[in-house]
């Protein structure tokens, strides 16, 4: 799959339909065809997978030891509401109201794309996390998380 890019505005219509667009939906062309997977994502948010993706998340979970109980519990709590979803004629997909509840999501939309999925949050969430994390404080972020990565023979920029 191509490492996806953008950050995109989107509008939900009354029945929780998403126009997907059009400059993302040209880095999705396997989308219409094999459809996409939405489920929760780690914070207050929703993601969404290509078909090919979420059957590679799923080979990772099944090979989790499932005697386990942490194991059987983050299986479930990932997989709690996956759903597939369709594109309509329309280059629409319908969230499930069930997830746009668990994201406070409502009508303004951001989708975040970063690398193999896309982040869907509220729009308010977003704009709420991302100031809070921006300013001086991303350089810090930068440091403590890239400042000793070791690029293995690629240039450090």
């Amino acid at each position: 799959m191509n490492q996806l890019i953008g950050e995109f505005e989107c509008k939900l219509d009354t029945k929780g339909r998403m126009v997907v667009p059009a400059s993302l939906k040209r880095q999705l062309p396997e989308a219409e065809r094999e459809g996409l997977v939405v489920n929760r994502g780690f914070e207050k948010n929703l993601v969404i997978y290509t078909r090919e993706e979420w059957n590679k998340k799923m080979a990772q979970l099944a090979k989790l030891n499932q005697y386990n109980a942490k194991n059987r519990n983050f299986i479930r709590q990932f997989m709690r509401g996956a759903t597939e979803l369709s594109l309509d004629s329309a280059g629409r997909v319908l969230l499930p109201k069930g997830l746009l509840e668990y994201a406070g999501i409502q009508a303004d939309v951001v989708l975040a794309c970063q690398f193999d999925k896309i982040e869907v949050w509220s729009k308010a969430e977003y704009d709420a996390i991302m100031d809070a994390d921006m300013g001086d404080d991303f350089a810090a972020l930068a440091e403590d998380v890239m400042g000793g990565f070791d690029f293995g023979g690629m240039e450090n920029e």
